[in-house]
């Protein structure tokens, strides 16, 4: 196989084909301290979407509740174990002295790489993986609000001295999971049709309806299983990330481009959609004012789902502190920690930047900070000085013109007493 280079494991890895790159990345950062679970954004998707006859199984968004939910069930845990039977003891990440990944070296095999060591002369995957059994796409909300942790007895207390952050004993959060939309994607490596292609001008990843004949081989690949087969049309569908929504050709988005539908409907505020620049050699553009680059590349606060697969997803997330370290580096790698400290006691522009969620439909291009006064700050358990400044944040478009500005400091209105009691 060609030699592809991927940052978010540091390293050069195997892929089916050579290096092309979109001008524009489509992208996205999760807050999953946020999310209530609410499943608006699932709803919304699929009443766009997959409302018609043959797409009952179809959640192109899903939100699960881990560890154990997941749709389908069991996807993290059984590729994860598959790697681990081709690799044993070796899925481990090294420090990184290069310089050219933000979280490390990883020194085990991806997806790309087990699938050929399993194999034998061109028989083997083009990506390790596996097609999931009917009943485990039957129960997208299997395990929802389940925890992790003791039960206690009847009438007798959980934890008889409490839990404190960073992390809770009994603990379980939300995982909000969407088609990835990766640089390097298994489903495009994997299709013997060739029906499956990345967009050039914002790396979208589609499926040719006409070319694809329903061999599923894509739902095997994908690590994330994000596409689905449709037996009434003898094809798979995956998510198109709302891509009429990104070309400024929705009606509302008066000819700019526009969040797409599950983020938009996002209750809890956690979802932040854009656009990164693409350099010809597939590096991330340096844009420390791109909201997206910011959190991900400069503040790395937000980390990408299972970085050890090798599909380098542009999907990210701010992981939940809650949770027990292990669990989450396993999941995001091991800028874990990193992230959790950051987001913890963020700094001042990561404050002001954080305000920028689902504050407008309008895709965020650039943001400036215009500076407030400080309204806040403490001395944190571990030695380390809070300050909170009520920066205001300038959310701006592709043409540098403003689309909205708010404070990190939300106003609050006391009601009138004569008024106290009233609607």
């Amino acid at each position: 196989m060609p030699e592809v280079f991927n940052w978010q494991i540091g390293r050069t890895m195997s892929y089916p084909y050579e290096e092309a790159h979109p001008e524009w990345q489509f992208a996205f950062v999760f807050n999953t301290n946020r999310c209530i679970g609410c499943q608006s954004c699932t709803m919304a998707c699929k009443s766009t979407w997959t409302f018609s006859k043959g797409q009952e199984h179809m959640w192109w968004n899903n939100v699960e509740t881990k560890p154990y939910g997941g749709y389908p069930q069991y996807w993290d845990v059984k590729l994860l174990s598959m790697l681990e039977a081709v690799n044993p003891g070796g899925q481990r990440w090294a420090p990184d002295r290069s310089g050219k990944g933000p979280y490390g070296r990883f020194d085990g095999l991806t997806i790309f790489e087990a699938a050929e060591k399993t194999g034998g002369n061109g028989a083997q995957q083009r990506a390790l993986g596996y097609l999931p059994a009917d009943e485990e796409w039957r129960h997208p909300n299997f395990y929802e609000d389940t925890a992790k942790g003791p039960r206690g007895e009847p009438g007798g207390i959980v934890h008889k001295d409490g839990v404190s952050l960073p992390e809770h004993s009994t603990w379980f959060f939300y995982l909000q999971r969407l088609c990835n939309h990766c640089t390097y994607p298994a489903c495009l490596a994997a299709c013997p049709r060739n029906a499956i292609y990345k967009r050039r001008e914002d790396g979208i990843v589609l499926i040719d309806q006409e070319r694809c004949r329903g061999y599923r081989k894509c739902v095997e690949a994908c690590p994330y299983k994000k596409p689905m087969f449709r037996a009434t049309t003898g094809t798979s569908e995956k998510c198109i990330a709302c891509y009429p929504r990104i070309e400024g050709r929705d009606p509302l988005s008066g000819g700019e481009p526009m969040e797409a539908r599950c983020m938009v409907a996002c209750v809890g505020q956690i979802r932040l959609q854009g656009l990164v620049k693409i350099e010809k050699d597939g590096t991330w553009a340096e844009q420390p004012k791109n909201p997206l680059y910011y959190l991900i590349r400069v503040a790395q606060v937000a980390l990408p789902l299972y970085p050890q697969f090798g599909t380098e997803p542009n999907g990210f997330y701010i992981p939940p502190r809650w949770v027990p370290r292990p669990y989450l580096r396993q999941m995001f790698g091991p800028g874990v920690d990193r992230a959790i400290e950051a987001y913890e006691c963020p700094s001042r522009e990561l404050m002001a930047v954080l305000q920028l969620f689902r504050k407008s439909r309008q895709i965020v291009f650039s943001f400036e900070i215009e500076p407030g006064k400080k309204v806040y700050e403490r001395t944190l358990r571990d030695g380390r000085k809070y300050e909170l400044w009520n920066d205001t944040v300038i959310a701006l478009d592709r043409r540098g013109r403003e689309i909205f500005r708010t404070a990190v400091e939300e106003p609050f209105h006391v009601r009138p007493a004569m008024y106290v009691n009233s609607f």
